[in-house]
């Protein structure tokens, strides 16, 4: 298992998709899970226990497994359809808490992108996301900051891209 950590807007997902590709390439077959596919504004982090039942203890069996990602109607997440996911022995978990403290053991890689600054970052992800995001973006980035100090994530990960925070 891989993790792929850092702030949003570092380049996490397009790194994250790279890798999976490079793998392919290689013969080496890797699902991809993101932890956009159950974080929400009001629930940043809090729901690593669902993430953990549905796909990482599955995956640890070699089991295929089934997630329900989130789904935003009017900017109002809930749980969307059932995804089926075949096993692969590569599974890669991409995104803000991926290598939280608390589960980096389960993690044979964990890797974290600085990216740019903070406000470099924000500029991308609302570029990404839509100015009407702008706030909860901030908000977010809030989060990060705090989470990620009290975490100590980078510590624990392989740094990649220049530290510019």
């Amino acid at each position: 298992m891989v993790a792929i950590d850092g702030p949003s807007g570092a380049g996490k997902s397009t790194f994250a998709a790279e890798l999976v590709r490079a793998l392919a390439d290689r013969g080496r077959q890797a699902v991809l899970i993101s932890t956009d596919d159950y974080a929400t504004w009001d629930d940043p982090a809090a729901w690593w226990d669902e993430m953990e039942r549905d796909v990482i203890s599955a995956y640890e069996r070699h089991h295929d497994y089934t997630y329900r990602p989130r789904v935003w109607v009017d900017g109002v997440p809930a749980e969307g359809p059932e995804v089926w996911v075949r096993w692969q022995p590569i599974l890669v978990v991409e995104g803000v808490t991926s290598a939280r403290r608390r589960s980096a053991h389960r993690f044979t890689k964990r890797f974290w992108i600085d990216g740019p600054t903070a406000a470099e970052r924000l500029a991308r992800t609302v570029a990404r996301d839509g100015e009407a995001e702008r706030d909860h973006l901030q908000r977010w980035q809030d989060f990060e900051e705090g989470w990620f100090a009290v975490d100590d994530t980078r510590a624990r990960c392989e740094v990649l891209g220049p530290s510019r925070r």
